[in-house]
């Protein structure tokens, strides 16, 4: 089968489109991938930056979207199920991928395949983080960073179907406002003053929540920008810098600087997946959420959808199509 490779650290140039071994599906799900998700984690692993350092090479991916080919019996998927998948980490990349049954679910006939890969990682990271960590409140505001990307723009599109009654996007050209727009956002801003400008939007009150996968220097400001009891969501560090935190600064308004680490949970909470998805789901397929619109490149520019990622150009959720 054909798949996209990491043969050294170089970064994602360093991406190549190889020939390898089908891998063994006697045991789980064998999915034949259609489409595969590319997240901000490919671009580190292409650096070894992150955490996870798998042995060279090694097929990077953490989502895909494709038909069953087999499953073990009693799964709740079968052969020619449209299905969503999750290898988590590695592995995504590639024509045929093998999973446990419990991070495959059905994928509702309205989303294609493409949309599909660009629906589980981002989104059930946003659903964890608003849901779970951040504690969203019906009628609150959000306040989100990056938002012309990935996680930014499953913000924008999740945070209105679970309860809140505004989004505030956080962009740094012109050109990004308008897929902030088109992903829902009440109102965009500009992430240079951005600050002032949450506050006259806000009235002086401020935001309820702030979701921020960059990091860097915006997040003093970010901190100021919360209403009392206000929750700053730390997703991630695009960015390139992580921010430290003067507590003293938690005190003033009785805010909450809360790290949103969704794949750490899901190691630690059987069933969380199917929870998540259980909730997901039948808003995706009554149009409560819009599935994404993602910028789809062809498995063969693997690299080049990588590096749209590290070098902060991709607008909205990035897929790589295999069939």
């Amino acid at each position: 089968m054909r798949a996209a490779q990491i043969t050294r650290l170089d970064g994602p140039s360093a991406v190549q489109l190889v020939e390898i071994d089908e891998p063994a599906g006697s045991a789980g799900v064998v999915i034949d991938v259609h489409a595969a998700g590319v997240a901000f984690p490919d671009a580190l692993l292409t650096r070894g930056l992150y955490q996870y350092k798998p042995e060279l090479p090694f097929t990077p991916g953490a989502e895909v979207a494709g038909v069953v080919r087999s499953a073990p019996a009693g799964a709740h998927v079968a052969a020619g199920d449209r299905v969503l998948g999750l290898t988590m980490l590695s592995g995504g990349m590639a024509e045929v991928v093998v999973l446990p049954p419990d991070r495959v679910f059905a994928l509702p006939d309205s989303v294609s395949f493409e949309s599909g890969a660009g629906i589980l990682f981002n989104d059930m990271t946003v659903h964890f983080a608003l849901r779970t960590r951040g504690r969203l409140a019906a009628g609150e505001t959000v306040l989100v960073h990056g938002a012309a990307g990935g996680i930014g723009t499953s913000a924008l599109r999740l945070a209105p179907a679970l309860g809140a009654a505004r989004t505030i996007a956080v962009v740094s050209t012109e050109e990004k406002a308008e897929i902030a727009r088109a992903a829902g956002a009440s109102d965009v801003v500009l992430a240079d003053g951005f600050r002032d400008a949450v506050k006259e939007l806000t009235a002086g009150r401020g935001v309820d929540i702030v979701v921020d996968p960059v990091g860097g220097d915006r997040f003093t400001d970010s901190l100021r920008s919360l209403a009392v009891g206000g929750r700053l969501l730390v997703i991630g560090f695009t960015g390139g810098d992580i921010p430290t935190v003067k507590v003293n600064r938690l005190l003033l308004n009785n805010v909450d600087v809360v790290g949103a680490g969704w794949g750490a949970w899901t190691f630690t909470h059987p069933g969380f997946l199917a929870e998540q998805w259980a909730e997901l789901q039948p808003l995706l397929a009554e149009g409560a959420i819009a599935a994404p619109a993602p910028e789809v490149y062809p498995l063969e520019r693997a690299g080049d959808a990588i590096a749209a990622l590290e070098n902060r150009s991709a607008k909205g959720k990035v897929v790589l199509r295999l069939r």
